[in-house]
This record gives C-alpha cells, sequence and structure tokens, in this order.
C-alpha cells in the first residue's frame, strides 16, 4: 500500500509557535507568581512581534497544510499582520490600566495570545471545519477577557452577554455548515468552489446553509441586525479590552467574512450579495443614527463600530478584486484611528478614576492640547474629512461600489455617503465640546512613555497617510488579487 505523504506544517508554523509561547508563559507566570505580570506582558508582545517576522518570512505565495484546511497566502499574511499588531498594542495599553485597577494578572496576556491563535486559524481557514475551530478558540477566550475584572458588576455583565449571545451565533453557523456540507457533500473550500463552479440551480437548502454561516459570521463583526452585545460590552469591559476588542478581533472576523464568501462561493454572488448589502445599509444607518444620543464615549466607540463595519462591507458586497482592496484598506486605517482614540481615553482620569463621559473631555484643548489634538486628528478621520487617512479609506470603498456599475451598488454607495455625513455630527461634537466648551477638570495621571508612542505613531499615520499610501495600498492590491487567483 503506498504511504500516505506527511502533512506539511510549515505554513501554520506562525500559529503552532504562538500557541506553544502561551502555555510557556502561563507556566512562567504561574511559576513567578502574581508579580509576574508585567514581564509576562512584555514577553507576549516580543512573542508577537516574533511571529510577525515568521509569518513574513514564510512568504506571500499560496500555501496549504493540513491536508488543505489551512491556507497561506498574501491575503492572510495581510490581515494576520494587523491581528498581531493589534493584539501587540492592546497589551502595552492594557499594562498601567490593569495595575491601577488592581486586575494586573499574568493570565491577561495569555489569554490575548490564545485568542491572537484562533485569530490567525481563521484567518487561514480552507474548511468549515478549520473556521469554526479557529473561531472558537478566539471567542472562548475572549468571553473570559471581556469579564476579566471579576469585582466589577458591569464587566461580569458584559462577559455573560457576550457569552450567551456568542453561543447563540456559534450554534447558528454550525447549523449552516452541517447545512452546506450536507446539500454539497464537502467541507472544504476548494472543493465548494469546484463543485458550485458551473453546476447549474444550487439548491435552496445550500442557500440556507450559507445565509445561516453568514448570519453567524455578522454576529462576530457586529453587523446590525446581529449587534445587539456590542454597546453594553464596550461599555463594561475594561477599557483595554474594549480596545482590543475593537480592533483585533475584528480584522479577524472580517477576513474571514471574506474568505469564506469569495474562496468557495464566489460563484453565487447573486445569491449572497444581497444579504450583504442589506448588512451594510442596516449597520450604516444604525451606526450613524444611534450614536447621535450617546453620552459615554465607549458606546459611541461601539456604535461607530457598527457604523465601520457597514462601510467595509460595501467591498465585500462589491466582490471585485478593487472592492477587497478597499475593505483591507479601511481596515487598516481603521486600526490605526481605533487604537489611537482608545489610547486617548484611558488617559482620561481623574481623582484616580477613569472618565467616560464625552462631557468630561471639556475644554481638553487648554489644559491638555497635544492630547486634544491627537483625538481632533482620529475624529476627523473617522468622520472621512480630508486630508485624513479616514478619508480615503472610505474613497476606496464608494469607487470600488460605482465601478461595479450595478444599480444596487451605486445605491449603496449614496446611501454610505449620506450616513457619513449624518456620522460626522456626533464625531464633530466631539471636537467641539474639547475646543469652545470651558474645562471640567484637568486629567491627572501621567501619560506614561507607552500610551505616548502609541498616542504619536497613531496619530501621524492617520494624519499623514496620504503622503505615502503605496505601502498600505499596493499590499492590500496585492493581497485581494491572491484571493481571486484559480
Amino acid at each position: 500500500m503506498p504511504v500516505a505523504a506527511a502533512p506539511s506544517f510549515l505554513p501554520a508554523l506562525p500559529e503552532i509557535a504562538l500557541a506553544c509561547a502561551a502555555m510557556l508563559l502561563l507556566l512562567v507566570g504561574v511559576f513567578r507568581g502574581e508579580g509576574s505580570t508585567r514581564l509576562v506582558s512584555w514577553l507576549a508582545v516580543l512573542v508577537l512581534i516574533g511571529v510577525l517576522v515568521l509569518a513574513l518570512r514564510i512568504g506571500f505565495g499560496r500555501q496549504t497544510a493540513f491536508y488543505g484546511m489551512f491556507v497561506t497566502d498574501a491575503f492572510a499574511l495581510f490581515m494576520k499582520t494587523l491581528v498581531l499588531i493589534g493584539s501587540a498594542v492592546s497589551i502595552v495599553m492594557a499594562m498601567r490600566y490593569n495595575e491601577d485597577h488592581g486586575i494586573a494578572r499574568f493570565e491577561f496576556p495569555v489569554l490575548v495570545l490564545l485568542a491572537t491563535t484562533g485569530m490567525m486559524v481563521m484567518v487561514s481557514a480552507n474548511d468549515l471545519i478549520t473556521l469554526y475551530l479557529g473561531l472558537e478558540l478566539q471567542s472562548l477566550a475572549l468571553y473570559v477577557t471581556a469579564s476579566f475584572d471579576r469585582d466589577s458588576v458591569r464587566s461580569s455583565e458584559a462577559g455573560l452577554k457576550y457569552f450567551v449571545l456568542g453561543a447563540l451565533s456559534s450554534g447558528m453557523l454550525l447549523y449552516g455548515a452541517s447545512m452546506v456540507y450536507g446539500f454539497a457533500g464537502t467541507t472544504s473550500f476548494a472543493s465548494l468552489a469546484q463543485v458550485l463552479t458551473g453546476a447549474g440551480p444550487v439548491s435552496s437548502g445550500l442557500i440556507i446553509g450559507i445565509v445561516f454561516v453568514i448570519v453567524g459570521l455578522a454576529f462576530k463583526v457586529s453587523a446590525v441586525p446581529f449587534h445587539m452585545w456590542v454597546p453594553d460590552v464596550y461599555e463594561g469591559a475594561p477599557t483595554p479590552v474594549t480596545a482590543f476588542f475593537a480592533v483585533a478581533p475584528k480584522m479577524a472576523a472580517i477576513a474571514l467574512f471574506i474568505r469564506f464568501l469569495i474562496a468557495p462561493f464566489g460563484a453565487l454572488i447573486a445569491e449572497w450579495q444581497q444579504v450583504i448589502i442589506f448588512l451594510s445599509i442596516a449597520s450604516m444607518i444604525l451606526g450613524s443614527v444611534a450614536a447621535i444620543a450617546q453620552s459615554n464615549i465607549k458606546r459611541l466607540m461601539a456604535y461607530s463600530s457598527i457604523g465601520h463595519v457597514g462601510y467595509a462591507l460595501i467591498g465585500l458586497a462589491a466582490a471585485t478584486p478593487s472592492g477587497i482592496r478597499g475593505v483591507l484598506v479601511y481596515m487598516a486605517i481603521y486600526l490605526f484611528m481605533n487604537v489611537g482614540t482608545f489610547a486617548v481615553i484611558l488617559c482620561m482620569r481623574q481623582q484616580g478614576r477613569m472618565l467616560e463621559g464625552i462631557n468630561d473631555l471639556a475644554g481638553l484643548s487648554r489644559t491638555q492640547p497635544g492630547l486634544a489634538l491627537a483625538l481632533a486628528i482620529f475624529m476627523f478621520a473617522m468622520a472621512g474629512i480630508p486630508p485624513t487617512a479616514g478619508f480615503f479609506s472610505k474613497l476606496y470603498i464608494f469607487l470600488a461600489a460605482i465601478e461595479t456599475h450595478q444599480t444596487s451598488m451605486i445605491a449603496l454607495a449614496i446611501i454610505g455617503v449620506v450616513t457619513s455625513v449624518v456620522g460626522a455630527f456626533y464625531y464633530l461634537r466631539v471636537v467641539k465640546v474639547m475646543y469652545f466648551d470651558e474645562p471640567a477638570g484637568v486629567f491627572d495621571r501621567p501619560i506614561t512613555a507607552e500610551l505616548k508612542a502609541v498616542l504619536f505613531v497613531t496619530a501621524v499615520v492617520t494624519m499623514f497617510f496620504f503622503l505615502l499610501p503605496d505601502p498600505v495600498a499596493g499590499s492590500a492590491q496585492a493581497a485581494a488579487a491572491s484571493l481571486f487567483v484559480k
């Protein structure tokens, strides 16, 4: 009998290394005790940087592992880079906050590493089974981080809500995956693409299965109407955890959404495009309107993130290389805007307690002009005002929609422009409070060197992206093109 070829582990080496490092750091924390939190945190950051270097060394070419269930390509590398950067910065931002609030435990960076491992598996999923394994590995770690402040009722409530609704979405996703397998006879993305190419009429059972999987993924990206967990979890979770939720898991979920629909079901765009258009419109409208009434800046960021997901889904609905490039550029810029905004929120501390009200920013331009300038840049960018990076992120998305020459996509772009104008109101309100209202007090906590570095880098990238867009836009174009190579 011929001997089966051994599976290649090389493409999955970054994920394997990250999982092993997480377990090793857990042992370091256990043997060194509670005083090892800062050491484990910095080691975790170094591990994430090392894993990024390792992923880059493996290369941009398409490679598969585990009998085709795991794939690496330029698309996966681009999104993994964003995930790793988001996770590393989140750990750095969390150190001082966790110490101030008495929740500095070495388990936090370990949980972030395990969640990141799941995210990287999600990005490289090439099979419905791999998709689910990565999703659950990420989710189980995130449930714990959401309720990491055990003594806080709000944090415990956030973790419980996320767990219950997350379990419901996972059930829907599994049910949809089982239907896809039942009607198509395979779980492999490559095999699904072969089965569906030129197959004639597609069974309604398969379409229903795809819709159920889309529902599960829509929950993970917080698209309307599966967004109900976002405001409460963002407000209740510790602020560094909220910052982590806003960037890394969002990148991984968007990447999985794109790969799931484009790789195996690209031939069925007529069937699933209308679902994505609905999710996009609903998310943009709710995100722009519901945020107007918010007085808590973390809840404002929650509705803002819902709106931004709606814009990103425009590119997915286009389902063209330029559309996917637009999504990738959008998510890269979104990472910097969000990290910078949450760095400012972490600086909002007065008389030993964290402040979360928008009115607490009153007169910030007179008390801390540098901090006010940074937040103004991020708010202008999120509103999509030129010449900030946020303007170009929306430009790529809207142009991709218009280039399809489809009436529905052009209408979607118009709705996006209108909701951008509405959403600009609440972003500019923050700027108005900082620059025109009387000072409400001084943030008396000195800004740490780590936060200063994060603020400086994110503000510079957000403000001056237009001077050097090629590294991001060019990489995104290559990554998008790799998805459409048969």
